[in-house]
């Protein structure tokens, strides 16, 4: 089996979370074979980078000759070029593929990683030889000299810094989550849902991935879109090894599909245990119960599984009518997708019959609940969704409960979110606990 490869010359980030570790993280996620030169070796964590050492000219130019006399490689990117003599060395020991340039100057911490006098050195050295620079807001205005607040200024700022290189992508991270593509006289613009805070390593790792997918035969903007899916889904992904900022998971794609068994079989399991319960028969509604399980971050009903059918009283007892699948469940999906939008943590929901003793039980378990009125459901929205999200407004937070009394036609719910399956059967059992005894 070939793989493309590809070069990263860079930094390194003894916090694991930017630099060359992220970038060789990402190349193997994308399915290049990453090669790399270290430019500087750092003493960094995700609070501060606390000490910065260059490595020396000639032993950088040895690592770049090493790679040449024995790779084909597909495309290479630039990160941490720490002064001019780096810069003018590695803009003339590039070879003939794709360059991707990170200007990068300060680290997500606020440190200075980068000579002031380097930003003249990577106009007139590197940035004429680029196929794309990445620059973030703060990076954009110290190339153009244009202060940036608007998208307009981006665009005016983008079209500044490719009279001296290729193309340029703006990233606006630190605007409004849209990212500006300045290539062969046109502006792209690629947007998708921005998530504030601080992310360590999210630009080391957006042009790693343009330089992969650009090692695997990807045009320009094509790269960039893809590349863009990309680190939008490593951020969703990221996690808090340290005390800082979080750190990208490169692998939260792969990692998330590689759920989708387990999703199924956990649900499956947590179903088998659910309805031999001891009195559990008796929360079913008419319409039966739907019991969900979500993929990681889910988007859609297809990331989150259910039962095709539901759980009915038959003859007193809980019967499963119909087997498990992703996409089987609408109502109560989409009760889950509204509450993760908001609380990634939950994944998990089932709906029960609602009655003033049911909710009496629900309070006495001291499980927390929120609720909404069909009364004041605006035209043309999704009951679910809508009400979902206005039960967890009035609460500040996603509840343990969310119940509604109905409306003409519309049997009023109760619908329990959790983290799991099996933390869902855990409020059902205190639930039961607490009803009358018959």
């Amino acid at each position: 089996m070939k793989k493309a490869t590809c070069l990263t010359i860079a930094g390194s980030d003894s916090g694991g979370g930017a630099g060359v570790q992220a970038d060789l993280k990402t190349f193997a996620s994308l399915g290049v074979h990453g090669v790399s030169v270290i430019t500087s070796v750092t003493a960094q964590n995700t609070r501060k980078v606390e000490a910065t050492l260059d490595l020396p000219l000639d032993f950088i130019k040895k690592q770049i000759d090493s790679l040449h006399k024995d790779f084909r490689i597909g495309a290479a990117k630039t990160g941490m070029l720490a002064n001019e003599e780096i810069i003018k060395l590695v803009a003339e020991s590039i070879g003939e593929y794709p360059l991707v340039v990170d200007p990068v100057m300060v680290a997500t911490s606020g440190d200075r990683l980068q000579a002031a006098e380097a930003v003249d050195a990577l106009k007139r050295y590197l940035l004429p030889g680029a196929t794309l620079v990445t620059p973030n807001i703060y990076e954009a205005e110290m190339l153009s000299g244009i202060r940036i607040r608007t998208i307009e200024d981006v665009k005016e700022a983008a079209l500044a810094i490719s009279e001296f290189t290729g193309a340029v992508v703006v990233k606006g991270g630190h605007l409004n989550g849209t990212d500006v593509l300045y290539y062969n006289g046109r502006f792209y613009e690629f947007s998708t849902e921005y998530y504030p805070g601080k992310y360590h390593g999210s630009g080391c790792t957006y042009s790693a991935a343009i330089a992969a997918f650009l090692a695997r035969g990807f045009e320009l903007t094509d790269a960039v879109k893809k590349a863009k899916e990309y680190i939008t889904w490593s951020i969703r992904g990221a996690y808090s090894p340290g005390k800082g900022a979080k750190v990208l998971n490169h692998m939260f794609l792969k990692e998330r599909e590689a759920e989708r068994y387990s999703v199924l079989s956990d649900l499956e399991a947590a179903l088998a245990k659910v309805v031999n319960l001891p009195g559990f028969q008796t929360l079913i509604p008419e319409v039966g119960i739907n019991f969900v399980y979500s993929l990681p971050c889910p988007e859609n009903l297809e990331d989150v599984a259910g039962i095709k059918g539901r759980i009915v009283n038959a003859g007193g007892r809980a019967l499963v009518a119909g087997c498990v699948d992703f996409g089987a469940s609408k109502h109560v999906a989409r009760v889950l997708l509204a509450a993760s939008s908001k609380d990634r943590n939950i994944r998990s929901a089932m709906n029960i019959r609602y009655s003033k003793e049911m909710l009496n039980a629900v309070k006495s378990a001291g499980l927390s609940t929120a609720s909404f009125s069909r009364d004041e459901e605006p035209p043309g929205v999704s009951t679910m969704e809508w009400g979902t999200l206005k039960a967890i407004e009035s609460q500040g937070s996603v509840p343990d409960v969310i119940y509604d009394e109905g409306a003409i036609g519309k049997e009023p719910m109760i619908r329990i979110l959790g983290r799991n399956p099996q933390e869902v059967i855990s409020k059902v059992k205190k639930i039961i606990k607490k009803l009358p005894v018959e």
